[in-house]
């Protein structure tokens, strides 16, 4: 109790999940394994729902998320725009359900192999595993939902809309995959990063001495640019999928 009590109370006020987050990636080791220990009922629940049982700390899927709470506490920066717990949510969901998917293709390998007098026993496995497919689609429909109410929240941090965005997308192909760009520079570069987030305005200024865009086409897109490097910075795999496949197309 007391090295718990230690960790929320010191500096004489209780720090923030988020603000111990930052000391762990500082290096504080001790923090971290406080932390693990002390959220693993939150990562058991998170699993559970995903493999819609109740899952124990010897558990293979338990392990999983407990590397997933380590990856999202070393990986949180206030700039996912959402609490700790709320990402860390679902990066386990999204490990264990990867976990999930490959022991699924293995089982069904090693089904294929059956003999017929173990036919039934293989369809009633096989009809197992579809049953959880459709669960495993169900939760990831649910994060992809969660995903968008989270960027659309972002957005309104810039006094933008999901709507304007829309509307105001460039039109040609080329002219997205140039927004993309520059959004995918400033995405990169700490320093306009930093003043895009803290100031809530794009840098075009600053932005075009390092692009090769004109100025005239930055201020056209600004909009567009700011969404994109929200996704870009974000934990947005639905929406990161999108770009990959407009960069490609």
């Amino acid at each position: 109790m007391k090295p718990l009590l230690n960790i929320l109370f010191k500096f004489g006020r209780q720090r923030t999940l988020e603000e111990m987050a930052v000391q762990v990636q500082k290096g504080d080791t001790q923090l971290q394994n406080d932390l693990i220990e002390q959220y693993k009922p939150f990562i058991a629940k998170a699993v559970s729902s995903v493999c819609k049982r109740y899952i124990e700390e010897s558990d293979d899927e338990f392990s999983i998320g407990l590397i997933a709470f380590n990856e999202a506490i070393e990986k949180y920066t206030k700039e996912k725009g959402s609490s700790l717990l709320s990402f860390a949510e679902v990066i386990i969901k999204r490990r264990v359900i990867d976990h999930i998917r490959k022991e699924a293709r293995l089982q069904t390998f090693h089904l294929h192999g059956y003999e017929e007098e173990e036919e039934e026993f293989a369809q009633t496995k096989l009809e197992a595993n579809l049953s959880l497919h459709e669960h495993i689609k169900k939760i990831e429909q649910e994060i992809r939902r969660d995903e968008i109410l989270h960027f659309q929240s972002m957005l309104e941090t810039f006094d933008l809309s999901f709507h304007e965005i829309v509307e105001q997308s460039p039109k040609h192909a080329d002219a997205r995959i140039n927004a993309i760009q520059v959004a995918t520079f400033i995405a990169e570069h700490e320093e306009i990063k930093a003043k895009l987030f803290k100031k809530k305005q794009l840098p075009i200024r600053l932005v075009e001495k390092n692009v090769s865009v004109s100025r005239k086409t930055i201020e056209r897109n600004r909009k567009y640019i700011i969404a994109i490097v929200i996704v870009l910075t974000g934990d947005y795999v639905y929406l990161k999928d999108y770009l990959k496949g407009v960069l490609n197309s």
